[in-house]
């Protein structure tokens, strides 16, 4: 146990960290090794993981499975989040049982060991600098980014189902909870930690870890170490496994490990091959921008000919109750607004603008409106005449 302390108090100190999107355009898998990384698939993927083991001990006292040959499946995808992920994990394995006191007897039994539910949701995701476009410094450019030293952090979830052969059955149900952990040293080395609390509740209830050291190769291999912990009231487990993926294409992965489990009564020889297969639905998100930098919201109008009869039918229903709701609230902004009279605007026209008319007026009268002119003319040099005699006549006398 002390060696086991030392191994993960060593990857503490070293681990950094490996910062990924949540949807990556090759396919992200946990296979070969337990670990799980914080990482979800990606909104719209659906992702396999399987893989045929196969695990051999020696017969010790009591009660013991020498020989284990069976199956393991995941499937991994996400539905409302890119940071969300929904997973099921499942074992079928074909076992040996054995008891050893006076004699050994074994006989053999098949089924379900393994049958849970877990989602893990990423909640920090450390961003760091790419020092690869730094050009000021050579130091800087390929020095260490104490930054990288912190985490990214996922928790997790699940549920222990008891739908599992006899051998495996426990006293129902129970919860796990754990803490996922990502980290990079380097652009090709990358380590994950997981701590678990499983079987929350029953007697078998046990903490856990697990620290994985994935090294790329080239872009098509890598290769992994990884060391396992778990501890119970009955018995503590340490495990050790090796192993290398091959990436067929972007969304195929071939995998092998071999594994030495030390369980306190003897030592565990675990192999297993398999792989990874993911159905890709991602549809990039992207936002239509104006030259403002506003987003754009395109307005998409659904024709009634993609819908069938009942969202035709429920279409018209909405549209009618929508058309009375609108006229509602038309008549109460007629009734809410208040109606301002507009005060009476008298225009005041200029002298040149009313002789301009009197001219227009006296061309528009014609012959006659000359006619009348010219007996207004006559009366008043008539008149003029008149004074004219009567001041004569005055200074005669």
């Amino acid at each position: 146990m002390n060696m086991s302390r030392k191994i993960l108090l060593f990857f503490f100190l070293c681990s950094s960290y490996l910062l990924n999107a949540q949807y990556t355009n090759v396919i992200n898998s946990n296979r070969p090794g337990f670990s799980e990384s914080p990482y979800s698939v990606g909104k719209g993927i659906y992702q396999l993981e399987t893989g045929l083991f196969f695990s051999s001990s020696k017969i010790v006292r009591t009660f013991t499975i020498p020989r284990s040959f069976g199956t393991n499946l995941v499937f991994r995808t996400s539905f409302f989040k890119e940071k969300l992920e929904f997973n099921t994990n499942l074992s079928f394995q074909n076992d040996k049982v054995a008891f050893k006191n006076v004699f050994t007897s074994h006989y053999f039994t098949k089924g379900l060991s393994n049958f849970s539910f877990g989602a893990k949701y990423l909640v920090y995701e450390k961003e760091y600098e790419d020092k690869s476009k730094e050009i000021r410094s050579w130091k800087r450019r390929h020095a260490f980014d104490w930054k990288r030293a912190i985490p990214s952090v996922a928790v997790y979830i699940g549920l222990n189902t008891n739908f599992v052969g006899d051998i495996y059955k426990l006293e129902g149900m129970s919860p796990k909870v754990g803490v996922l952990l990502q980290n990079n040293l380097s652009k090709k080395f990358n380590v994950v930690t997981n701590i678990f609390y499983d079987y929350i509740g029953s007697d078998y209830a046990e903490i856990s870890y697990i620290l994985t050291g994935t090294y790329s190769l080239n872009k098509d291999w890598s290769t992994f170490l990884e060391h396992k912990g778990s501890s119970n009231k009955y018995q503590t487990n340490t495990d050790f496994g090796a192993g290398i993926a091959y990436l067929s294409s972007r969304h195929f992965q071939i995998d092998a490990s071999t594994r030495l489990n030390f369980n306190g009564k003897t030592t565990e020889h675990y192999m297993s091959i398999g792989f990874s297969f993911r159905l890709d639905r991602h549809i990039v998100p992207f936002k239509e921008v104006d030259k403002n930098g506003n987003e754009i919201i395109p307005l998409e109008p659904t024709s009634s000919k993609e819908k069938n009869i009942f969202g035709r039918v429920f279409g018209k229903i909405t549209d009618f109750f929508n058309f009375k709701k609108k006229k509602k609230e038309k008549e109460t902004l007629k009734k809410n607004t208040f109606k301002r009279k507009r005060p009476a605007r008298k225009r005041i026209q200029s002298t040149t603008q009313k002789a301009i008319k009197k001219n227009s007026k006296k061309k528009k009268g014609g012959f006659f409106s000359f006619l009348k002119g010219k007996k207004k003319k006559k009366k008043n040099t008539k008149k003029k005449n008149d004074t004219k005699k009567k001041d004569d006549s005055k200074n005669d006398n």
